[in-house]
């Protein structure tokens, strides 16, 4: 592909498997003049691995601002520039967003070369059946903010989607149970690589797992919506094999026993991994 001067293109990189970078985005990598890296030692790796070799220059929060008014300035004079992270789409959860911004401001041709994101992914190998979420990236470690945004994100009826590193994520289970109630929660670990792995459970099964393992990779935490009123539900007198049967009969219609499961769960307020243990029992 021809690479266009005074252009700065967002580009997708690999978030583990090395054999997703797309041909387009080498292509892009290897005909620019400089490359925007949140980590320029990750980037570098990435480009060994494939003989390029470009300038890069850092481009991470604490500097953000200064930088994206130097790269600016180099796009207006005529080079070309591509903005990645150290995984996935740029822009997410990612100091490149203020970069974007200033070159549209500044009248700078932006063009995007999509590529490999978690956040996608995970949706994806949830089970969850999506019509819309809400992508909360990290939640903040200030005990304020957290508790204000997770007051704020508790009545979303849609799916919930966060980022977590693995030292955080015990307390980050205990602080959603406490704040959202006992959801489903698919925890998606090490994605596209080589100890990929999707557990689901309900958030208080999830903590009791990791009492005993050390949480290790990066994860990507998806989680079901709002069922409504949870104390109600949990005075519900229906039980675990009700809410199998419920699920049993709705597979006898032909759905899905991951599709059956959930809207039991859903009708019930159980824990849909226990309806489908159930289920398989019976």
């Amino acid at each position: 592909m021809e690479i266009k001067k005074s252009t700065l293109y967002v580009t997708g990189t690999p978030i583990g498997n090395l054999g997703d970078l797309s041909p387009r985005a080498l292509e892009v990598l290897s005909g620019v003049d400089f490359i925007a890296a949140e980590d320029t030692r990750v980037s570098l790796k990435l480009l060994t691995k494939f003989g390029v070799k470009k300038p890069l220059l850092a481009c991470r929060q604490h500097n953000i601002r200064e930088v994206s008014r130097e790269i600016v300035r180099r796009l207006q004079e005529g080079e070309s520039c591509a903005v990645v992270t150290d995984a996935g789409m740029p822009c997410i959860s990612d100091p490149g967003a203020e970069l974007v911004a200033l070159c549209m401001e500044s009248g700078v041709n932006t063009e995007v070369i999509p590529g490999p994101s978690a956040l996608v992914a995970a949706l994806a190998l949830s089970g969850f059946s999506c019509q819309r979420f809400s992508f909360e990236g990290f939640l903040s470690v200030n005990p304020r903010q957290r508790k204000e945004r997770l007051d704020l994100i508790k009545s979303y009826d849609g799916l919930i989607i966060l980022y977590e590193a693995p030292h955080k994520l015990i307390k980050t289970l205990a602080d959603l149970k406490t704040a959202l109630g006992d959801r489903e929660v698919a925890l998606c670990r090490e994605l596209t690589k080589i100890h990929e792995e999707v557990i689901s459970g309900t958030l208080s099964e999830m903590s009791a797992r990791y009492e005993n393992i050390v949480p290790k990779g990066e994860f990507v935490l998806v989680i079901e919506p709002r069922r409504g009123d949870y104390s109600a539900l949990r005075e519900s007198p229906v039980t675990i094999t009700d809410a199998a049967k419920i699920a049993k009969n709705l597979i006898a219609e032909g759905q899905k026993p991951a599709d059956a499961c959930k809207a039991a769960a859903k009708q019930t307020g159980l824990s849909k991994s226990l309806i489908y243990k159930e289920y398989l029992n019976m």
